[in-house]
């Protein structure tokens, strides 16, 4: 199973519409090779480079989409995809762009073919999201974006 981009790919610098600088729109994604036995998807956008007096952990979870279909092939740039958004760091359900504090900030999108449909509820965290696909997860995907804030 593969995740891309036709933004940028994999460790490449996301383009700036994509961020709180631009646009913040979701940057458009692709799916391909997803099993034939997957039941549904899971999305997972998060930062992992955070400064810990921001977030204890070093994480921010920008996005959390699941339920999605197994036959998406795509999520459109600023069109995000059918399913069920979870709780972000920031306590909001959609796409949180990428604005990192300091640096260069990596943010991985996360692609899960999962063997169930999950009952979680929108109010769900990924802590709970990631504890409800353990077990179901098929197969998995990885697209790494960097971002860096320019001075004005």
């Amino acid at each position: 199973m593969k995740i891309t981009c036709p933004g940028f790919t994999q460790k490449e610098q996301i383009p700036r519409k994509y961020t709180c600088d631009g646009e913040e729109i979701n940057p458009p994604l692709v799916f391909s090779d997803v099993p034939a036995e997957a039941k549904s998807l899971a999305l997972i956008m998060e930062d992992p480079d955070v400064p810990h007096s921001i977030r204890p952990d070093g994480m921010w979870d920008h996005w959390l989409v699941w339920n999605i279909s197994p036959e998406t092939e795509r999520i459109e740039e600023g069109l995000p995809p059918n399913g069920v958004y979870g709780t972000n760091s920031s306590g909001g359900k959609a796409y949180e762009p990428p604005c990192p504090p300091n640096g260069t900030h990596r943010y991985f999108f996360k692609l899960f073919a999962l063997d169930i449909i999950l009952s979680l509820s929108e109010e769900s965290s990924k802590s709970e999201l990631l504890s409800e696909m353990k077990g179901h997860i098929i197969d998995e995907a990885e697209l790494v974006g960097l971002y860096e804030r320019k001075q004005k």
